[in-house]
């Protein structure tokens, strides 16, 4: 197939980057985890101050000095920040629990558009987030749109946060999940929406399998 660009946007666990990574394995293309981006800069924000709070301010002015890339290993696609492997880090509840504020900032939301869009210029990308089907890659030439009850999301995130080792109880995923929602559907800069043209898929009851069916499919037949 020639080189394309699929678009996959939803909301948070839905799965959108295994099936982001698993469409680009099956089609040769590279893979985006635009969430991972955020997370970084979350991070990073966190690092700046004493308390692990974020100073937006200081963030922002602090843009330049960010170098976020990927790399593939043994180990899978590993996420690095100014040269540090932060592919673990970005998932503790700290940054989730930060990682919506941050990304509501036009600055830094702007900041990373043109990153994803430089990473996806020459095509042949497969890119998962919020906005990539209507701000980042509004031409992209396959749109999908996840989504799931926020409590079958909230078991999913659950489990994945157990198997990693963080501890943080379904009840506080859940209230994380459903805050992370609402300040994404509604924040006033590059809201989280569906775009016209992308197919949505309520992935609930599905398995991983089944959606990546589903996805395949879909681009083979448009």
């Amino acid at each position: 197939m020639e080189k394309i660009i699929v678009a996959i946007d939803g909301y948070a666990g839905t799965g959108k980057s295994t099936q982001a990574k698993s469409l680009a394995k099956h089609f040769g293309c590279v893979y985006v985890d635009t969430g991972a981006m955020y997370r970084a800069v979350t991070y990073f924000g966190q690092l700046q101050t004493t308390d692990g709070s974020i100073d937006i301010k200081l963030l922002i002015d602090s843009l330049p000095q960010i170098s976020i890339y990927f790399e593939h290993t043994k180990n899978g696609q590993q996420t690095f920040l100014n040269g540090e492997n932060i592919t673990d880090l970005i998932r503790q509840s700290k940054v989730n629990n930060k990682v919506s504020d941050v990304a509501s900032v036009p600055e830094i939301r702007s900041f990373l558009v043109d990153i994803q869009r430089k990473m996806g210029s020459s095509k042949g990308v497969v890119m998962d987030g919020r906005d990539i089907g209507t701000i980042v890659f509004p031409e992209a030439d396959y749109k999908f749109f996840l989504i799931a009850s926020p409590k079958i999301r909230a078991q999913r995130r659950y489990e994945e946060q157990q198997k990693a080792g963080i501890t943080e109880t379904l009840e506080e995923v859940l209230t994380n999940i459903t805050a992370r929602d609402h300040q994404d559907s509604t924040r006033t800069f590059t809201p989280l929406k569906k775009a016209k043209d992308a197919i949505e898929i309520d992935v609930s009851y599905m398995s991983i399998d089944d959606v990546f069916n589903v996805l395949i499919e879909s681009i083979v037949k448009l």
